[in-house]
């Protein structure tokens, strides 16, 4: 089962970045997970994650203290989920960032 590791840094700063795994068996992605990341007094904090990990695609929405909101995401291939996950990240983070340090507060 290879797994496929990288980054994509959001900003010049690279403050900002997804953190991607990709499983793909006989040339098929069988499962994935996109999380937001964001470097905020010296430590990288999950924001927002995309997964499989209870057997559907949702996106976790994370919070400093430690909870979470999950949302279930019904797309047709996992294909399409990553391309999903990977777009929202893109033009959401500084929103879904400004929410996490809201609730710094």
């Amino acid at each position: 089962m290879p797994l496929t590791d990288f980054f994509i840094y959001l900003d010049t700063a690279h403050e900002e970045r997804v953190r991607v795994r990709l499983t793909i068996e006989k040339g098929k992605l069988t499962d994935l997970v996109y999380q937001y990341e964001s470097l905020i007094d010296g430590q990288w904090h999950p924001i927002v994650r995309y997964d499989m990990a209870h057997g559907f695609f949702h996106r976790d929405v994370l919070f400093p203290n430690g909870t979470q909101q999950k949302t279930r995401i019904d797309l047709p291939t996992l294909e399409i989920a990553a391309l999903f996950a990977d777009q929202d990240l893109k033009d959401k983070w500084e929103f879904y960032k400004e929410g996490y340090i809201s609730k710094f507060k």
